[in-house]
């Protein structure tokens, strides 16, 4: 099987950046050998990008329940935040922007006349002004 680099997943090199945080294979223990540890962290990237429920994660990537456990006890052990300060050191600032339909604003931002507030008037106080 040829090994493709899908959507959503962790680069080579990015992943040799990173690959020191994983624990190594050993396939001389007994019992079943634990999942591959870069292919379980795109399995978390894939959840993370998409917003799916963890049992929609595809077969690929292993069993959901296997992955999740991973996920959680990585996040326990503060792995991801090691993992971000590794990556971000060096990050492509390039593409990164605010996008003006993504920024939420509060309700008084939108130009509604606050209490005590002088300046525009009210539709009632222009009527009351107003003698035809």
């Amino acid at each position: 099987m040829v090994n493709r680099l899908r959507r959503h997943e962790i680069k080579d090199e990015d992943w040799e950046r990173i690959r020191h945080f994983f624990p190594e294979r050993n396939e001389h223990t007994m019992g079943r050998p634990r999942k591959d540890a870069r292919t379980m962290l795109n399995g978390i990237l894939w959840i993370q990008a998409t917003g799916a429920p963890w049992r929609d994660l595809p077969d690929y990537y292993g069993a959901w329940q296997t992955v999740y456990k991973a996920f959680a006890r990585w996040e326990r052990a503060g792995l991801f935040a090691k993992i971000f300060e590794v990556l971000s050191k060096d990050a492509d600032m390039q593409d990164v922007g605010i996008d003006g339909t993504y920024v939420k604003a509060h309700k008084d931002s939108a130009g509604a006349r606050k209490k005590g507030a002088k300046g525009k008037r009210t539709v009632k106080e222009c009527q009351k002004g107003y003698k035809s």
